[in-house]
């Protein structure tokens, strides 16, 4: 078998060498508990999670005791939508989000919901625009958070996550931004704009899985979240449980070589994804989702019209591919953030997602636009539809 090229960034990415070799004394050695302080192996392990906070602050431009390590981004965006839900009921129940989050947000919203609160989901133009204006007007003297994604995990769009902050914060309203898939490819600086709550996962910019991290803004008011598990005072009293020391270890040198090589990274990334993009783009009846907009430097959501995206997938089986969020992989329903940007159920079935990572070379890209292209082609050929489109009779 020839060497996998993986094109799956955006559900996991590979754990870089650098990261591993920072964990590997507490993954053997250095095993201790964290909270075993009175010794001192315990307080080593303690001393390297505070490193980990520190450098996971620096990233973002927080402050080390703004910085709740968790599970990763699911379980913060738990702990916040419904921590919130419970501790400001006395404001109101009402919630605004958009219909392409993550399936976490939308999710949590939906078994909220049956709760008692109320969620305005916002719609996206059909390139998966925000309307900042709908937004504004969408928001209630009852509005006690805007939960919004800084970048789309299926199609890389990015929300302007500044504007966004400058309207809830003129409103009094909490903004809670999942980061998930935005960091490590474009800057984060909570200093500059004024996020409330955030969240990331190690594993999106080569970390480990199992660990991630809850920002909540101390500077400029107090804010109540949830507390999701009980049992011990670790992490803020927020979050109970041994830590996973080698986690985040691992989350903290990941945050810190993504800080430094972000904008390298995402230069090259983008060169690397438009390349790609021209290639595909050879193919007639063939359409970049999102394109007319902001987007992640790493990500393609491609329509190749008239066929199944898994059609296409099954057929490069050397290509790790994607066609839509991991979260739902499996699903036979499209894809609903293609379905919320107004692409009908053929079109969204028919779009794959690349998602390029730090590993990818120029010669990876060069493969994969050859081997789709004969796909497509291929699969193009044998199809009655495409038939009929060829003679006009279908678009």
């Amino acid at each position: 078998m020839d060497r996998l090229i993986y094109l799956d960034n955006n559900a996991t990415t590979p754990l870089d060498p650098r990261v591993l070799e920072a964990m590997m004394p507490y993954l053997t050695t250095q095993f201790a508990n964290a909270s075993s302080v009175t010794h001192r192996a315990g307080r080593t392990a303690a001393a390297a999670v505070e490193n980990a906070r520190e450098q996971v602050a620096s990233f973002i431009g927080a402050s080390s005791k703004e910085i709740t390590f968790t599970s990763g981004a699911t379980e913060a965006i738990n702990m916040v939508l419904k921590g919130v839900f419970e501790r400001y009921r006395t404001k109101g129940r009402h919630f605004i989000t958009c219909q392409t989050e993550h399936k976490a947000v939308l999710d949590t919203f939906a078994y909220l919901e049956k709760r008692g609160a109320e969620v305005t989901y916002l719609p996206v133009s059909r390139e998966g625009a925000l309307d900042l204006k709908g937004l504004e007007a969408a928001i209630r003297p009852d509005t006690v958070l805007v939960a919004l994604m800084h970048a789309n995990n299926e199609t890389g769009v990015l929300h302007p996550v500044q504007d966004i902050a400058k309207i809830t914060a003129s409103h009094d309203v909490l903004f809670f931004c999942d980061a998930t898939q935005a960091a490590g490819k474009v800057p984060i600086n909570v200093g500059e704009i004024a996020i409330d709550l955030l969240c990331l996962s190690a594993h999106k910019l080569y970390g480990p899985k199992g660990v991630g991290a809850l920002y909540v803004r101390r500077r400029r008011k107090r804010i109540q979240t949830g507390v999701l598990l009980h049992g011990g005072s670790q992490e803020n009293k927020l979050r109970a449980g041994t830590l996973n020391v080698p986690g985040i270890v691992g989350f903290g040198e990941a945050a810190a070589l993504a800080g430094q090589e972000v904008a390298t990274d995402s230069l090259r990334l983008a060169t690397l994804r438009d390349k790609l993009e021209k290639g595909l783009m050879a193919l007639p009846a063939t359409f970049v989702n999102g394109m007319g907009t902001a987007r992640l430097p790493n990500v393609s959501n491609i329509a190749f019209k008239h066929l199944k995206a898994d059609q296409v997938m099954v057929s490069v089986p050397d290509i790790a591919l994607a066609s839509g969020s991991a979260c739902v992989s499996g699903t036979r329903d499209p894809s609903h953030v293609l379905k919320a940007m107004g692409l009908s159920d053929a079109d969204a079935h028919a779009s794959i997602r690349f998602s390029l990572g730090r590993f990818n070379t120029p010669a990876d890209i060069r493969a994969c636009v050859a081997q789709v292209t004969a796909s497509v082609s291929k699969l193009r050929a044998a199809s009655p539809i495409w038939q009929l489109h060829e003679s006009g009779l279908v678009n």
